[in-house]
């Protein structure tokens, strides 16, 4: 592995048995993820897809909080996918930093804001004391265009989504990490503050070197924000390549159908919740060929039984037969 790696999911899986003792369903949430970040080029990378499509499982996989069923995850070539010493965790912890989707469920309605900030730093061993951990907690806090004196004394119903929004993500930069894992992060915010949030994202890859993994079901916010994009369906990674190739020359179908219909977002999807599916998921997921073979509409008779393999192209992968040495026979 080169030695400008960063983060290396590399054929990442998650596997989870749904059901009764009876009838339990496999299901496999994440299918062979495969994506790279670099050290020499901080970025935003995206995991786009609608609901359903694994990219929340994948955060979870890369935070720690979920282990994978097979494939590992690499940082700066340490292999981290089982870290088990609390040393090597709490070292894991402040080199990659999530940001929650609900800022309102980040912090205690009953708790001073301030207080996590002071918390944080002493945690993680950045300061030693609350009375000194003032310079850092400031630090962070301009870093998101906020003050100090903007939060002290106050609670969390006395900020907006927006601004308490910008104080989660102050808190994940005390301790200087060098990934963002943002989930759905602007879902929860007005629309009128949201480009703030993403800009504040451009602002971290920019003036300090900080890389986004940032998952959304948005693609508008992921156009405007994203250096690379990965679209997901059903646990696979189906396009990757850079924004403007994804989004703008769009070669998969899925792909294609979801920037012309792009879905609702679901608020009741929680990163604590247990998954539960749709009819029509529970479908998709158990196909044995292309997961999108029911929708497709270039839809060939291979796609039906046949996992495709993924064609590469200037820096793009797809995975569909459409680009591969498949039968060109569609199906009506």
């Amino acid at each position: 592995m080169a030695n400008n790696t960063l983060l290396h999911a590399e054929s990442l899986t998650k596997v989870y048995m749904m059901g009764q003792l009876f009838s339990k369903a496999r299901i496999v949430a994440v299918n062979s993820a495969d994506f790279l970040l670099t050290a020499d080029k901080p970025e935003i990378f995206t995991l786009a897809g609608e609901s359903g499509s694994g990219k929340t499982t994948v955060a979870k996989m890369i935070l720690g909080f979920v282990p994978p069923s097979s494939g590992r995850i690499l940082y700066k070539d340490a292999d981290i996918t089982h870290i088990r010493s609390r040393r090597e965790k709490m070292q894991f912890m402040r080199e990659i930093q999530p940001v929650f989707q609900n800022p309102f469920e980040t912090f205690n309605p009953l708790k001073k804001v301030e207080t996590y900030l002071y918390e944080t730093a002493v945690n993680f061993g950045i300061a030693e004391s609350r009375d000194t951990a003032g310079a850092e907690v400031e630090v962070a806090l301009k870093r998101v265009g906020l003050s100090i004196d903007a939060v002290r004394g106050k609670y969390p119903n006395e900020f907006s989504g927006g601004q308490l929004q910008r104080v989660s993500v102050a808190r994940s930069l005390i301790t200087n990490p060098s990934i963002l894992v943002a989930d759905e992060p602007v879902s929860m915010v007005d629309a009128s503050l949201r480009m703030s949030i993403v800009n504040l994202f451009k602002s971290l890859r920019d003036e300090h070197g900080v890389s986004v993994v940032y998952i959304t079901h948005d693609l508008a916010t992921a156009y405007y924000v994203s250096d690379r994009i990965a679209i997901m369906l059903r646990g696979h990674i189906v396009e990757l390549g850079t924004v403007e190739q994804v989004l703008d020359r769009p070669k998969h179908p899925y792909t294609q159908i979801l920037i012309e219909s792009v879905p609702e977002p679901d608020p009741e999807l929680k990163w604590e919740k247990n998954i539960a599916l749709t009819d029509l998921e529970r479908v998709e997921y158990g196909l044995a060929g292309c997961k999108f073979a029911g929708r497709c509409p270039k839809v060939m008779d291979i796609c039906r039984h046949a996992d495709p393999s993924y064609a590469h192209e200037d820096g793009r992968q797809v995975k569909c037969h459409l680009y591969t040495d498949a039968p060109s026979t569609v199906s009506t």
